[in-house]
């Protein structure tokens, strides 16, 4: 072989041995062998599947489409009640509510009898960062529901507290509460990050609202829909901010970060979501308000692109939300959307996004129907943990490359998780009630958290517990028609049938227009077969809620008939003018809709149903007067419909 030969050959061996060992960095990077590498989590809350694909389409979100092409995706089930604390508890812990005792929002002070926001001294198991801490890692905690006051662990916490004290006169250079941070030196290191409501600047907005100067001027208010989604946006921008800071400064192996805005802008304008044919009030809305929620996600689609960035070869990333939201779905009462607050969790859907995306993710994946109480064993295997065995999820293996560790009798030894300080937070907690309230969760029927635990003992078939618990909920607040009605029904599949008809009895009793209640005690009646006293609630429960299907489909299937029916050519057509009447309503086309009434009037003046209608568009339109005297005229007809009284009453008419 000649020199020049040999020379060639060398230097082809000499890649050849180059590429082989690029080749094996690349698939030992991809891999990662089974060493655990470090987790970034982003909880976006609310964020929607369906809308996520829809606005991919259309190329507005490119980092949500590089991890769905590149990583491990799927819808993630929720699991009811789908109540924000709740489910981020289940997240963070592996466990059912009613392990971890987080049921709601609100939980009631044993000393004042006053509503507080749910605390971490109320959670009875171990979160992720407790089990991380006992494991000798080191993770930051920013934002997450339920962690003021914040816990000692081998990390930060930094509360969900610490947003709320924008709310402070003073703001954040207030005097505050105690146990919102983690040490609590950490407190004074985020602060330059912290964004008041008051310092996002009219350039930031515009993107999300077209408002004028003045408006932007005004003092904070939770009622105003303005003031309520500054807060929302400047404490998602102040907490992705202290996410990223202690991610790239204390190099934590776990990194977990809420975002609210996504699900706050949805309870505020997600009615307005591309919808179509919208007039009067609803059309004025849409003008200043129409694009904050595409542009909410576009903004959280930028998170997701920072937090990528943040990463490197050896990091997981995983974004996720607890829930879904229907938007651009009007309100059959569009008084409801007057001041732009959406009712309670009406409008979420159970399926919300989990996508993990980076070091031992298998890329190009399908999830296999993940659920909510996956996550806390999938990111404990990431970590090169086992899942505790009392953990009722799994771990999502066809998403995590490398052995995963077996799972562990339980991480609840060595008792609860260290507290820190127990305080109050009187100057903070009413505010946040207000905040709550104006979102619709909650009101004089707003459930606590002990109705959901007691009702997820129902849905677990746990008949006996349901029932006591209930109850004692019963005896606690006896006038509570909904409570006598969840108690009739764990008293009903445990057989007592008397004992439920009772209960049924009263519920009807304290609140004549409890349409569960009615169908409740139609299904007993008709169990013990008694058809024509069935049939009787079954109607009675369509008459006050036409589109309740459970008493439309009981009344179906024993043929009978369902009230409120046409009797005649002129009702039927009545009817269909009504109908049409309701949809412009709900568009905001008031006018319009009293126009269809007044034909439907003259075509059947003796039907209810529609001076009914008469009498919602009225409200809306703002005539009150109007609104009674086409009640008085509907119970003229109608004298024991408890609907028309009820309505009267709430005009303040006798």
């Amino acid at each position: 072989m000649s020199g020049l030969a040999r020379g060639l050959a060398t230097v082809r061996g000499r890649l050849a041995l180059l590429a082989l060992l690029a080749f094996a960095a690349v698939v030992l990077t991809r891999c990662g062998g089974s060493k655990p590498g470090r987790v970034m989590v982003l909880g976006l809350d609310g964020m929607d599947p369906e809308t996520i694909d829809l606005l991919m389409s259309e190329g507005k979100l490119p980092n949500f489409a590089r991890m769905r092409q590149e990583g491990a995706y799927a819808p993630l089930e929720s699991a009811e009640p789908l109540l924000s604390p709740v489910i981020w508890t289940t997240i963070a812990t592996g466990k059912t509510p009613d392990q971890h005792q987080i049921g709601h929002f609100v939980a009631v002070n044993s000393q004042t009898g006053e509503q507080m926001p749910v605390t971490s001294s109320m959670r009875r198991v171990k979160a992720l960062w407790n089990i991380f801490s006992a494991a000798g890692k080191t993770t930051d905690v920013v934002g997450w529901w339920a962690t003021w006051p914040a816990e000692t662990i081998r990390g930060g916490i930094v509360s969900d507290h610490v947003a709320y004290h924008f709310l402070l006169e003073d703001g954040v250079a207030g005097a505050g509460s105690s146990g919102k941070t983690y040490p609590p030196a950490l407190d004074a290191r985020i602060r330059p990050l912290l964004r008041r409501p008051q310092d996002l600047t009219a350039k930031e907005l515009a993107p999300f609202v077209t408002v004028s100067p003045e408006e932007l001027a005004r003092p904070f208010d939770f009622q105003d829909a303005l003031s309520h989604f500054r807060w929302a946006y400047a404490t998602a921008d102040s907490y992705s901010r202290i996410g990223l800071k202690l991610w790239k400064e204390d190099r934590p192996d776990d990194l977990l970060v809420y975002i609210e805005a996504t699900d706050t802008t949805s309870h505020l304008f997600g009615h307005l979501f591309r919808a179509t044919g919208l007039s009067g009030e609803l059309a004025e809305q849409q003008k200043r308000y129409g694009q904050a929620v595409e542009q909410m996600y576009v903004y959280a689609d930028r998170l997701v692109g920072e937090f990528l960035a943040a990463r490197d070869s050896r990091t997981t990333l995983v974004v996720l939300s607890d829930h879904g939201f229907e938007l651009g779905k009007l309100q059959d009462d569009p008084s409801k959307t007057r001041d732009m607050r959406r009712v309670s969790e009406r409008f979420h859907r159970l399926q919300g996004i989990l996508y993990l995306y980076g070091y031992r993710v298998r890329p190009r994946q399908r999830l296999n129907r993940p659920t909510i109480l996956d996550v806390a064993p999938t990111l404990l295997a990431l970590n090169g943990l086992g899942k505790g065995a009392d953990m009722p999820g799994r771990v999502l293996t066809e998403a995590v490359e490398g052995p995963v560790p077996p799972p562990v009798p339980t991480w609840e030894t060595g008792g609860a998780p260290a507290p820190g300080a127990a305080v109050s937070d009187s100057r903070v907690d009413p505010e946040v009630l207000k905040k709550l309230q104006s979102l619709g969760y909650i009101g004089a029927k707003s459930p606590t958290g002990a109705r959901n635990l007691a009702a997820l003992h129902f849905q677990a078939g746990r008949y006996a517990e349901a029932a006591a618990a209930y109850a004692k909920l019963v005896q606690e607040t006896p006038k509570d028609s909904g409570l006598r009605a969840s108690f009739a029904g764990a008293l009903g599949a445990l057989g007592r049938y008397d004992a439920a008809l009772e209960q049924l009895t009263a519920a009807v009793d304290l609140d004549p227009m409890n349409i569960e209640a009615y169908h409740n005690r139609a299904v007993i009646h008709e169990r013990r077969g008694e058809r024509d006293a069935a049939i009787r609630d079954y109607q009675t429960a369509v008459r006050y809620n036409p589109q309740y299907e459970p008493s439309r489909q009981a009344l179906a299937r024993l043929h009978a008939p369902l009230p409120n029916q046409p009797r005649d050519d002129a009702e039927r057509e009545a009817l269909a003018l009504s109908d049409r009447a309701a949809q412009a309503a709900r568009r905001g086309d008031y006018a319009a809709a009293m126009k269809l009434l007044d034909d439907a009037a003259r075509r059947a003046p003796r039907f209810p149903i529609v001076y009914q209608y008469r009498a919602n568009v009225a409200y809306l339109a703002g005539d009150r007067k109007t609104a009674i005297a086409a009640l008085r005229k509907a119970l003229e007809i109608e004298p024991d419909n408890a609907l028309f009284r009820k309505n009267l009453e709430r005009l303040g008419a006798k």
